[in-house]
């Protein structure tokens, strides 16, 4: 009865197109909304992570029933970046509860790590083919135990990345799975990225609420528009060309995370 009048109409239609771009290609979660929330609605960039956080694990929980229900989740990679991101995660927010993030210099310094994550997410969308050719001469043919190792170590990275900036977990987290699983299909690169998003999310979303940065409200109005958006992306995932998407999303990324920078 109280949620209805809370609700806001540009926070529903930004949810709904949000999470039917993270359900065709499991990235734009964090990489868009928090940017939208800062520079077009004003939020403090704190505020705006720590919402997109359990924002996104809400909308990525749905997702990922949708990509189980279509086999398209590779469990054990699933469970080998959580080994990693968890731990990251929990000593980020420690180290985070350290510092006002109130303050202007934190709300700067969060701006800088946001701009510069869309930047890097930018280049891994745009590039990825050549990322993906020039590490794979470099690397040849891992062992499945170096395989594992560099999972977990890449669950590590995205851990404390995604922490601060809420952003890493979609491109960045694909384009390292393609790296390391390069004979997996696409579907199930999307989806275990997905999965996983799940329980670094949560994390790092109930972190930052313990810490005062998240807008209940706001979450409520994204989360009533994501919900069916991210369940029709997912259904819709397979009709959308890559090629016509990504350079969209990349040049999208690299504007917003110059604007975040300057």
């Amino acid at each position: 009865m109280h949620l209805l009048p809370s609700l806001q109409p540009l926070y529903i239609l930004s949810g709904f197109c949000i999470g039917l771009l993270v359900g065709q290609t499991g990235m734009g979660g964090g990489a868009l909304m928090t940017p939208i929330l800062v520079l077009l609605f004003g939020v403090h960039p704190a505020a705006a992570v720590g919402t997109d956080l359990l924002y996104a694990c809400i909308t990525k929980t749905v997702g990922t029933g949708v990509h189980g229900a279509n086999h398209s989740v590779q469990w054990p990679i699933v469970a080998r970046l959580a080994t990693g991101s968890m731990p990251a995660t929990a000593v980020t927010l420690l180290a985070m509860s350290r510092f006002d993030r109130s303050s202007h210099m934190a709300s700067h310094a969060i701006s800088l790590v946001l701009g510069a994550m869309l930047l890097l997410t930018a280049v891994a969308l745009l590039f990825r083919e050549r990322i993906l050719v020039a590490a794979g001469a470099r690397l040849g043919e891992p062992s499945s135990r170096r395989v594992d190792m560099l999972t977990i170590a890449t669950g590590a990275v995205l851990g404390v990345l995604v922490t601060i900036s809420s952003v890493g977990a979609g491109a960045i987290g694909v384009t390292a799975l393609l790296l390391l699983y390069p004979k997996l299909p696409m579907a199930r690169i999307v989806g275990s990225d997905i999965a996983h998003a799940v329980p670094l999310t949560l994390l790092a979303g109930v972190g930052h609420w313990f810490l005062g940065s998240v807008n209940l409200p706001m979450l409520g109005s994204l989360l009533f528009g994501s919900i069916p958006g991210i369940v029709l992306g997912s259904l819709l995932a397979v009709r959308v060309p890559d090629a016509v998407l990504r350079p969209i999303l990349a040049v999208t990324l690299a504007v917003v995370g110059t604007t975040l920078v300057a």
